[in-house]
């Protein structure tokens, strides 16, 4: 029997590394797409190509792009996946408003790209490919009611939630009009020790490791009143496969079903260092978004019933695993930057 093969586009990002560490722990043949780059960006699944026995993993990454449509159609063609998991994305909100056309080229037309060279394989050659979208609670935005569910109203407040909604809606349209086994999985924010340091949550937990050990003074942050849904971006990848798994393609809300500020998230993380967030934290103009989000709180009942599906992680252990990560990162850059000036003196 051949195997499953999984097709992920981000795989080099957190959801990517996630995602291809459950698929591989099940049996899947993984092919990762990566863009072409002066400099490799695999440290995420460096430790994949590899199993605990020692032998080979089956992993492999294709060069391809969302932005060229023939990259795409090739690396299907070859592979010839039974899933294919679209996470790639320009992710960063604040980002979007400053490069609206590359987000919207990237998040949404990539998205349309992808779909058009699945459908047009399975077309030619017959064969059954499972799609996966990653949408996300941006869509929401400026929010019509709380919680956000599955038919809540979108009206997405960014750039990046607009090129979302783009390629939610043509997923959409393309499951009806060509019968396509595709769903959308509407995640709200995900974090972990894998998050990007751009990311709020990580710049957090970043700077808490290096303020506890004197490497930092102050931490910038833009607006502390935004609430947002966090979980963990591991729980959050199992949801995605499971999604491909029933026999009807839908589209689910992802969600822990509870809410905190950016104000309680730095509270969590300084105290787990014993520290007094309000002694470090100072607010910069600079990182307030045009637009803002105030409130997302997503209802995971859906997809608890239907998938089974539920976090593992609460909130309070994941702020806990992102600050012990990042003050062990903070300790390793002490002791570098702490054996570099002994040898400036000795030299």
């Amino acid at each position: 029997m051949n195997p499953k093969r999984a097709m992920i586009t981000g795989i080099t990002g957190q959801d990517g590394s996630y995602l291809a560490e459950l698929l591989l722990e099940k049996g899947y043949e993984v092919h990762g797409l990566i863009r072409r780059s002066s400099s490799f960006n695999t440290e995420r699944i460096e430790h994949l190509y590899q199993d605990p026995h020692g032998e080979d993993r089956k992993m492999f990454l294709h060069f391809a792009d969302l932005t060229d449509a023939n990259s795409l159609s090739q690396v299907i063609q070859k592979v010839r996946p039974t899933e294919i998991y679209n996470l790639a994305a320009q992710s960063h909100v604040r980002v979007s408003f400053d490069q609206p056309i590359y987000t919207a080229d990237v998040t949404g037309m990539g998205c349309i790209r992808l779909l058009e060279a699945m459908r047009d394989f399975q077309e030619h050659s017959g064969y059954q490919i499972r799609y996966y979208q990653a949408s996300s609670s941006e869509m929401f935005g400026k929010v019509a009611e709380t919680p956000q569910k599955e038919t809540t109203p979108f009206h997405p407040r960014s750039p990046y939630g607009v090129a979302k909604l783009y390629a939610h809606w043509i997923t959409v349209n393309y499951r009806e009009s060509y019968d396509l086994h595709a769903s959308c999985g509407i995640l709200f924010n995900h974090e972990s020790p894998r998050r990007g340091e751009t990311f709020v949550t990580r710049k957090i937990t970043r700077a808490v490791g290096r303020i506890k050990l004197g490497m930092q003074d102050k931490l910038y942050l833009g607006n502390l009143d935004a609430k947002r849904d966090w979980g963990f971006a591991g729980d959050y990848v199992a949801a995605m496969w499971m999604m491909l798994q029933q026999d009807v393609p839908d589209d689910y809300v992802v969600a822990t079903g509870e809410t905190y500020s950016v104000r309680e998230f730095c509270q969590r993380s300084f105290e787990a260092v014993d520290l007094n967030w309000e002694d470090y934290v100072e607010i910069d103009p600079r990182y307030f978004r045009p637009a803002e989000v105030d409130l997302l709180l997503g209802d995971p009942a859906k997809a608890n019933a239907a998938l089974g599906w539920k976090p593992q992680v609460s909130f309070e252990q994941l702020v806990q695993a992102m600050v012990d990560h990042d003050l062990e990162l903070a300790r390793r850059e002490k002791t570098l930057r702490d054996a570099g000036h002994e040898v400036t003196r000795s030299s």
